[in-house]
């Protein structure tokens, strides 16, 4: 299968807004490779004069040209030849580099889980050891890093037409799983032709919740396999990685996330186990473990984990 190579310019990114009317910048088969590079941050982000930490001309040059939207900026969309409304999308990710050595976190007043406490703006730099994977704090705290994509999306149904980044929904986007690390595969249902695929929102590091708004933001590059994928046991975004099987709910009622989240799990577990669906539950009930994804994107997220291991004999 062919590989394609997409980096990140003007005319290859959107920032902030998605939409099943944007033109594809990329067509490719099913089974090819797609080699995305994404950047992250506006200008009032970027680390000052002074601090070593160089920009990266591709995300300068994106500043400058690009207009801003009320989300990430976003490499995109490829289109997938012969993906319909109905079908999966499967996005299976083999490779995530850093594109820069250096990520920022941070929030701004009225923002994050605890506004009131923290109404003031705050921002931190932080050095990234790439050889290593690991960064230090600015008060010497060592974090090993685990990079992952917080935007993955496919456009949304046209009804919805061009809408914000920011939250996640049934076609995927900010999902914010820190799971989706490399050794990945993510499933997403289309709704146009060509799925039209988006990725962005390199993060370094991120605790579940992602609390303060932000994770470690950084630019990264990813190798990704996009196919067709025929077959799956649910309709809805849903994930196998090396922590386990994962499905999700996005709500703005975290009690209905996690429902949607869990109720996507125990139909995976009558599919896996030929189990019905009270004894799914039942199942789900003494080693699936509910996640709360993310509290920062206005629509909350869940994710289910099945953790990887814990039933033998799965097909």
């Amino acid at each position: 299968m062919a590989i394609h190579r997409i980096p990140a310019t003007p005319d290859t990114v959107r920032w902030g807004a998605v939409g099943a009317d944007i033109p594809p910048v990329l067509t490719v088969a099913s089974g090819d490779t797609v080699v995305l590079e994404c950047v992250s941050g506006g200008p009032d982000v970027m680390p000052p004069p002074g601090s070593g930490m160089q920009v990266p001309p591709a995300l300068a040059a994106i500043q400058a040209a690009v207009p801003r939207g009320p989300g990430h900026i976003v490499t995109g969309p490829v289109a997938v030849a012969g993906a319909a409304p109905g079908d999966m999308l499967e996005v299976r990710v083999d490779k995530i580099e850093f594109g820069a050595d250096w990520g920022y976190c941070g929030f701004r007043p009225l923002a994050g889980t605890l506004p009131e406490d923290f109404p003031e703006r705050f921002l931190s730099h932080i050095p990234i050891d790439r050889e290593r994977r690991t960064c230090r704090l600015p008060y010497g705290v060592e974090l090993p890093l685990a990079p992952f994509f917080g935007v993955m999306g496919v456009a949304p149904p046209p009804a919805y037409g061009t809408i914000s980044t920011v939250e996640p929904r049934e076609h995927g986007g900010n999902i914010d799983c820190k799971e989706l690390v490399a050794g990945s595969t993510l499933y997403l249902p289309v709704n146009v032709d060509g799925a039209l695929l988006y990725l962005g929102d390199g993060h370094a590091a991120q605790g579940d919740g992602e609390s303060c708004g932000t994770a470690i933001e950084c630019g990264m590059t990813t190798e990704a396999v996009v196919s067709i994928a025929g077959g799956r046991p649910i309709g809805s975004v849903h994930a196998e990685t090396p922590a386990g099987r994962i499905t999700f709910g996005f709500s703005a009622d975290l009690n209905e996330a996690m429902g949607d989240a869990l109720d996507a799990m125990v139909t995976w577990l009558t599919v896996l186990c030929g189990a019905s669906p009270a004894e799914a539950l039942a199942l789900a009930s003494t080693c699936v473990d509910l996640r709360v994804t993310q509290v920062a994107n206005v629509t909350w997220g869940v994710h289910a984990l099945l953790p990887a291991g814990v039933l033998s004999g799965m097909s």
